[in-house]
């Protein structure tokens, strides 16, 4: 049976358990809520070496910085556009659907959330100061340039570096394999991880906001089928069916898990074995991809904007509503791969606007039902994004030997 199968079969069963012990919280947390946790602590304890080490081998294998610098352009420029559409696609849900009509914000309603970075200080946080503490916070972007710049100098010097490259490529290996270790053990740990989350949110309350969650849901679903499918059948010369089948372990795990970063082992994994696309690509557009790329959460904020404003009775102008676009395009780069992250970025969406954030606090008590669909859209975009750059490449390097022959 397949991994994909498996875990599959663990989530339908944490779904049905999760409905029949809604009463029994107690239970929950005791027996199956730690298994969960045990299994999401694994994959994080692997995901700062694995992405260390995996991106200095993938920079130093490049060999060229000019080509290092032409992979990072194509992969930063597909990441903007396909964000800036997935919030278009947001915008034009929420419009279709009315998901805050008639709704009235509770008295007692707070936003509590930390306010969102400006970002200029995102741009300036992406440089580390001492990368061995930014490994120890699992600060991602700022792992990633320290990663990159490593690589970089290791292609720079050549043959004496070898033994530092030799060592990261040794590193890379041990990771890759005591990832696929762990992954025997998805199922039980997707089971234990959506169990308590459908315990939890039951249908009290989700019915007051089903319209927000199927704005969301259907945004995201719409943005795989028509962008990533289109995508990847153009730009990257593969069919869909095969793509989403072969990216199907690390979509499944993502949405148990909510966590970009969480999923990254696996994604790598799984874009590799699967999809066929090469490490050097693979380990470079990953990692930056579950960082900086965010086109669920771009969806989630498009819905969210105009729910909030239409919760509070303002209609968002078209001009408006392109500034929207263009926060939410921006502010996926600040959005740091773990749960929760979009409500921080929807705040600076909203100040955009000059919208209430207490909004936000109708949206919270549903955060984790809509954060399951929009990582799982998160990382299905840096895949995409893998498959399209490795294709580039491919016939980029096809093309240059037809040349010379």
């Amino acid at each position: 049976m397949k991994l994909s199968t498996k875990i599959l079969i663990g989530l339908i069963l944490g779904i049905i358990a999760g409905l029949l012990l809604s009463s029994a919280t107690g239970f929950i947390k005791t027996w199956i809520q730690p298994f969960g946790t045990l299994f999401l602590n694994l994959i994080k304890m692997v995901i700062v070496p694995l992405v260390l080490a995996s991106l200095v081998v993938g920079a130093a294998s490049v060999g060229d910085v000019k080509k290092l610098g032409r992979i990072g352009g194509k992969t930063i420029s597909y990441y903007l556009v396909t964000t800036a559409l997935a919030v278009t696609i947001g915008l034009i849900l929420a419009n279709l659907l009315d998901p805050g009509f008639n709704m009235k914000l509770p008295a007692d309603a707070k936003y509590a959330g930390k306010e969102a970075p400006p970002l200029s200080q995102v741009l300036l946080n992406i440089f580390p100061t001492n990368p061995v503490d930014s490994m120890v916070r699992a600060d991602m972007l700022q792992i990633i340039v320290f990663a990159l710049f490593l690589g970089i100098g290791i292609t720079l010097i050549g043959e004496r570096a070898k033994p530092v490259y030799n060592f990261f490529d040794g590193l890379a290996e041990v990771m890759y394999k005591i990832t696929g270790v762990i992954m025997e053990f998805a199922p039980i740990g997707v089971f234990a991880l959506i169990t308590p989350v459908v315990a939890v949110n039951g249908p009290k309350v989700l019915i007051p906001l089903a319209k927000v969650i199927a704005a969301v849901y259907i945004g995201c679903l719409l943005h795989a089928a028509v962008v990533y499918s289109t995508a990847v059948r153009t730009l990257g010369n593969m069919n869909p069916l095969k793509f989403f089948q072969g990216f199907s372990p690390a979509m499944l795990i993502a949405f148990t898990t909510c966590s970009s970063s969480a999923t990254l082992p696996v994604s790598m994994k799984s874009v590799e074995e699967n999809l066929g696309v090469d490490k050097d690509v693979a380990s470079f557009v990953l990692p930056l991809g579950a960082t900086i790329n965010m086109d669920g959460t771009a969806i989630y904020q498009g819905v969210c904007a105009v729910f909030v404003a239409q919760v509070y009775g303002m209609d968002l102008t078209l001009g408006q509503q392109l500034t929207v676009i263009l926060t939410g395009t921006l502010a996926s780069i600040g959005a740091a791969g773990v749960p929760g992250a979009g409500l921080i970025m929807l705040t600076m969406v909203l100040q955009s606007v000059n919208l209430p954030l207490e909004g936000i606090a109708l949206i919270a008590g549903i955060d984790r039902i809509l954060d399951m669909a929009r990582t799982t859209i998160n990382v299905t975009g840096d895949a995409s994004a893998a498959v399209i750059v490795d294709y580039s490449e491919k016939k980029r390097v096809a093309k240059s030997g037809s040349m010379v022959v």
